[in-house]
C-alpha cells in the first residue's frame, strides 16, 4: 500500500489528506483526517452517457457508520446501519449543493460521491467530508471545477465569540448560538448553512469574512495537492447545436419569447412557451426509421430543451441587468401580497396557521404532546432526545402536477430542517414549555419558497396554539441576477418566484425575528457569490422580513394566553432523587400502577423532575398520587385519617394510600382511655396531628387529642338526666 501524505495547519489544527491504492477502482478517492474524525471520499463517474434528464446526474452520498464511534447501535434484532439519519441526509445536500454548479451541465453521465465517516473524533464529521468531496473530485479524471473549501464557525453556548472548527455534537438541543457552515470557490462564497440565535446582519456578514479567510487556505492547499495527485480529465466536447434547431427556436419562440417571461402571465406564460417548444421538436424530430435516426432525434430533442432553457436564462438576466425588469413587472424590493390567519382550521387542532405570499400558500398545523413524545435519536453523531420537530411536505398538486405519493425526498427533509432551525432560537426551554412540539407545514400551492413561507405560517401556528415563543419568526428568500463576465454588475431580487429560483443565479433565504436572524441557506447556480453581494441581500432581507411580521403579528399580536383545550395537560413536580427508585418501584411495578389507575404518562429525569401528562383530569389525579406517595409529613402537620386497624396500644390509621401513622392511645384524647375500643372502631375518620417522625424507621405519631381535644367523648362518665323543676 503506497501514501501520500498532505498536512495544512487551519486555525489550529492540523488537516491531513491520504491518498493510496485503497480504493484504486474509483475514478478518485481520499482519506482526510482532522482531530481523530476520519472521512473517506470517493468520485465515480458513469460510463455511459444518460438521456437528458433535465438536471446534471449528481447523487451524493453521506455515510454515517455507528463504528466511527465505537458503538454498536440499532434494536435488539438488527445491528446493521439502516436509513441516513437526518443529519446524514442534512450533510448529503450539503455537499451536493456546493459541487453542483461546478460541474460542466452539458455532461449526461452521472456521477456519483460517497463519503463515509470512518471514525468521530472532535472536527466536525460533515465538514470534513465536504472538503474531502472536493479533493476527490479535483484529483480525478471527472471535469469539474473545483476545489472548494468548507468551514464551520459556530459559537457554543456559554462562550465568547465566534469559534473556527469547534465541534458539538448535540443530544437532541442545539449546542450553539451560531452554528454556520460555509463553502467557498475563489474568494466568493457557494454555500451556507445556518443557524443563529438573533443574531445582527453586520456580525453575520463579518462571520462570512471570517469564514472565507479559513476557506481561501485550505482551497490553497487543496491546488497544491491537485497538482501532484491530479488525474488528467476526461473530455467530454459540447454537442453541436443542429442548425434545425437554432432555426426553428427563432421561427417560433424567440419572437414572443420576452413578451411571454415578462408579463403579468407570469408562470403560466413561461409554461406555455416550454409546452410549444417541446411540442414543435417532437413534431419535427419524431421519424425514427433507423437505430440512428433514433439517436440523433433523441439528442436533437434533448439540445433543444437545453437551448430553451439557456435562452430563458439569458432573457431573465437581460431583463434584470439591462432593463430593469423582473418577470412579474413587480419592483426589485417588492414583496408580493402577503396573507396570513391564525387557526381558523379546526378547534381539534392544537394550532394552525396559514400563510400567503403571492402564489404560494402554505397550511401549517401544530401538535403538542409530553415529554414520552419526544424523537428519540440514537446515532453516530447525536444521542438524546429531541422535543421539537418541524416537518415539510410538498405534494406534487401544489404545482399543478401528478405525481407519487408517499415517502419523503431529500428536498423535502432539507426544507423541513431548514424551517426548524429558523424556529428553534425562540422555542420555550422545557422547564417554561414542557411540551414536545410538531409542527408540519403542507405546500398547498409553490411559486417561490415555500421553505420561508413555511417558517411564516408556523408562526402562526405556534402562536395560536398558545406556545410562549420568544419572538415571531419570518423569513424571505433573496434572488440575484449576475453579469457572468462581470461580478459587480448584478441585480437583487427580493422575493423570488419560481422561474426566478430557475433561472435566476441565487436562492439566499433568511429568516428572523424583529432582533436579528435565526437561519440561512444559500443555493447558487452559479460558481460562487461575492461576500459584499451577500452582505447587501441580508439588509434587503431584514427590511422583507421586518414587512411580513406586521402581516403575521396583525393577525395574531402574541401567543393565546392558553393551550388548546384538546392539548394534553402537562404538570411539573418535583421529588426527592431518593424517591425517584420509590415512585418507580421495582421493575417498574409503582409507576405502571400509577399510570394504570390514574391513565396518564408519567416521565421523571434523574434530577427528581416529574412531568405528567394526560387529557381530562388523569394528570391532575396521577399528581395527587405521586404527591401523596413522596409526601415528607413534618411534624405540626394536620390532615384527617382513616382508621385501618386498633392495636392494644393505640389505632393505625390510613394517611394516604401510600402512608400509615400510629395515634399511640395517649393521644387520642384528654382523658385516660382504658381500651381502644371504648373510643374508636375501624373504618372511622379522624382529625389528627403529626407529633412525630422516625425517618430511619419510617414511622410517623400522631395525636387525635392534639388537633381536637373535644373530637372523642368521654364514655366512661354519663351524666345524670336533669330532674324535672317542679
Amino acid at each position: 500500500m503506497n501514501t501520500r501524505s498532505y498536512e495544512l495547519e487551519v486555525g489550529g489544527k492540523k488537516m491531513i489528506a491520504e491518498f493510496s491504492d485503497l480504493v484504486n477502482q474509483a475514478n478518485g478517492s481520499v482519506i482526510l483526517r482532522c482531530d481523530n474524525t476520519v472521512v473517506l471520499a470517493t468520485a465515480v463517474m458513469s460510463k455511459n452517457a444518460q438521456v437528458n434528464m433535465g438536471f446534471f446526474n449528481l447523487t451524493v452520498d453521506y455515510l454515517e457508520k455507528n463504528y466511527a464511534s465505537g458503538l454498536i447501535l440499532g434494536s435488539q434484532y438488527n445491528k446493521r446501519e439502516g436509513k441516513p439519519s437526518d443529519e446524514a441526509i442534512l450533510s448529503s445536500r450539503i455537499i451536493d449543493r456546493t459541487i453542483r454548479p461546478l460541474f460542466p451541465q452539458h455532461i449526461k453521465n452521472a456521477v456519483q460521491i460517497v463519503t463515509t465517516v470512518l471514525s468521530v473524533g472532535q472536527a466536525d464529521p460533515g465538514v470534513l467530508a465536504v472538503n474531502a468531496a472536493s479533493l476527490a473530485i479535483a484529483t480525478s479524471d471527472i471535469p469539474w471545477g473545483g476545489p472548494v473549501g468548507a468551514v464551520h464557525i459556530g459559537k457554543p453556548k456559554g462562550k465568547e465569540g465566534f469559534h473556527f472548527d469547534e465541534y458539538v455534537p448535540h443530544n437532541g438541543d442545539t449546542g450553539y448560538e451560531l452554528d454556520l457552515t460555509v463553502c467557498g470557490h475563489k474568494g466568493n462564497i457557494c454555500m451556507i448553512e445556518s443557524l443563529a440565535f438573533e443574531l445582527k446582519e453586520e456580525e453575520m456578514g463579518n462571520v462570512f469574512d471570517l469564514a472565507l479567510t479559513h476557506i481561501t487556505q485550505i482551497e490553497n492547499w487543496q491546488k497544491g495537492i491537485i497538482e501532484k495527485e491530479g488525474k488528467k480529465k476526461l473530455e467530454f466536447p459540447e454537442p453541436v447545436l443542429p442548425e434545425k434547431v437554432r432555426s426553428l427556436y427563432e421561427e417560433h419562440i424567440s419572437p414572443i419569447l420576452m413578451e411571454k417571461m415578462f408579463s403579468s402571465e407570469g408562470k403560466k406564460g413561461i409554461q406555455e412557451i416550454e409546452t410549444t417548444w417541446e411540442d414543435i421538436l417532437k413534431k419535427e424530430f419524431d421519424k425514427e426509421d433507423t437505430l440512428e435516426d433514433e439517436e440523433t432525434n433523441t439528442l436533437a430533442r434533448s439540445l433543444g430543451k437545453d437551448y430553451l432553457h439557456d435562452k430563458m436564462d439569458e432573457a431573465l438576466h437581460k431583463g434584470a441587468l439591462e432593463h430593469s425588469k423582473r418577470i412579474d413587472g413587480r419592483g426589485f424590493d417588492e414583496v408580493r401580497p402577503l396573507f396570513a390567519q391564525a387557526g381558523g382550521m379546526s378547534p381539534l387542532l392544537h394550532g394552525s396557521g396559514i400563510f400567503y405570499r403571492g402564489e404560494t400558500h402554505v397550511f401549517s398545523a401544530l401538535t403538542l404532546g409530553g415529554p414520552q413524545d419526544a424523537y428519540i435519536l440514537d446515532g453516530m453523531e447525536v444521542r438524546g432526545e429531541k422535543r421539537f420537530m418541524h416537518h415539510y411536505n410538498f405534494p406534487p398538486y401544489s404545482v399543478g402536477e401528478t405525481g407519487r405519493m408517499g415517502g419523503i425526498n431529500r428536498r423535502e427533509m432539507g426544507h423541513g430542517f431548514l424551517a426548524e432551525k429558523a424556529l428553534t432560537p425562540v422555542i420555550p426551554d422545557k422547564m417554561e414549555f414542557p411540551y414536545t412540539i410538531r409542527l408540519v407545514s403542507e405546500t398547498l400551492a409553490s411559486n417561490g419558497s415555500s421553505s420561508q413561507a413555511s417558517v411564516c405560517a408556523s408562526t402562526l401556528a405556534l402562536m395560536d396554539g398558545g406556545v410562549p415563543i420568544k419572538s415571531p419568526v419570518a423569513g424571505i428568500s433573496i434572488g440575484a441576477a449576475i453579469d457572468e463576465h462581470d461580478h459587480t454588475r448584478y441585480k437583487l431580487l427580493t422575493d423570488i418566484q419560481g422561474q426566478e429560483d430557475h433561472y435566476g443565479d441565487m436562492d439566499f433565504k433568511v429568516a428572523g425575528t424583529k432582533n436579528g436572524i435565526t437561519a440561512i441557506q444559500l443555493d447558487i447556480k452559479v460558481a460562487g457569490v461575492p461576500v459584499i453581494v451577500l452582505k447587501e441581500a441580508l439588509m434587503k432581507a431584514k427590511t422583507a422580513r421586518e414587512h411580513i411580521l406586521e402581516t403575521l403579528t396583525g393577525a395574531l399580536s402574541a401567543p393565546r394566553p392558553r393551550i388548546s383545550e384538546y392539548a394534553p395537560q402537562i404538570i411539573v413536580l418535583k421529588i426527592g432523587q431518593d424517591q425517584i427508585g420509590m415512585v418507580i418501584g421495582g421493575g417498574g411495578k409503582t409507576i405502571k400502577m400509577i399510570k394504570e389507575k390514574s391513565g396518564a404518562d408519567i416521565d421523571i429525569e434523574d434530577d427528581g423532575t416529574v412531568y405528567i401528562t394526560g387529557k381530562g383530569g388523569t394528570a391532575e389525579k396521577a399528581r395527587v398520587m405521586i404527591e401523596a406517595m413522596t409526601h415528607e409529613y413534618k411534624v405540626g402537620e394536620e390532615m384527617n385519617a382513616l382508621v385501618e386497624k386498633i392495636i392494644e396500644v393505640g389505632a393505625i390509621v390510613k394517611l394516604s394510600e401510600f402512608a400509615d401513622g400510629m395515634i399511640h392511645i395517649s393521644e387520642l384524647a384528654p382523658f385516660r382511655v382504658m381500651n381502644v375500643r371504648d373510643v374508636l372502631k375501624e373504618g372511622t375518620i379522624v382529625p389528627v396531628k403529626v407529633v412525630s417522625v422516625d425517618k430511619e424507621k419510617n414511622r410517623i405519631g400522631l395525636s387525635i387529642k392534639q388537633r381536637d381535644p373535644n373530637f372523642i367523648k368521654n364514655p366512661y362518665h354519663k351524666e345524670e338526666p336533669k330532674k324535672e323543676q317542679q
